[in-house]
């Protein structure tokens, strides 16, 4: 059996596109090149049947190392918590206080965006201090 080398995550939104924005911001992410045969995605969007219109939309990493992510068009709203979320790593090799300082910066920078500050979780004998968020569609999601 053969490894899987990549993956895409994929998120349900009622807005695609803006919730795709939202998390290149986040991420550092881009928005590929429209299909072939298209000059924008607007073009290409607008070729599509009237009830696909706007109902699919993809960022990826720049330098290819990261997973696609693909937001897609579903009719019902968020309900309950997610059941796997993404864990933004801004604070990776520190503690205390450097720590709660570069939660704090990117926490600040994400509200700024449209996200919503929930928890912080302070460190423990077994974790360190993590930032729980929402992204602007109510999607849960950690700076660790």
């Amino acid at each position: 059996m053969s490894s899987i080398k990549q993956f895409q995550v994929t998120f349900d939104c009622a807005d695609p596109e803006r919730v795709a924005r939202f998390w290149c911001e986040v991420l550092g992410y881009v928005v590929p090149p429209p299909p072939e045969g298209f000059a924008t995605w607007d073009d290409y969007d607008r070729s599509l049947p009237p009830e696909r219109q706007g109902s699919g939309f993809v960022c990826m990493d720049p330098s290819g190392v990261g997973p696609r992510m693909y937001f897609q068009r579903v009719p019902e709203g968020k309900v309950v918590k997610n059941r796997v979320h993404l864990d933004v790593r801004v604070g990776t090799g520190l503690v205390g206080e450097e720590r709660l300082a570069a939660l704090e910066a990117e926490c600040a920078r994400l509200v700024a965006l449209g996200a919503v500050r929930g928890r912080l979780l302070l460190a423990d004998d077994y974790n360190e201090s993590c930032q729980l968020m929402q992204d602007i569609e109510g999607n849960e999601f950690c700076l660790d």
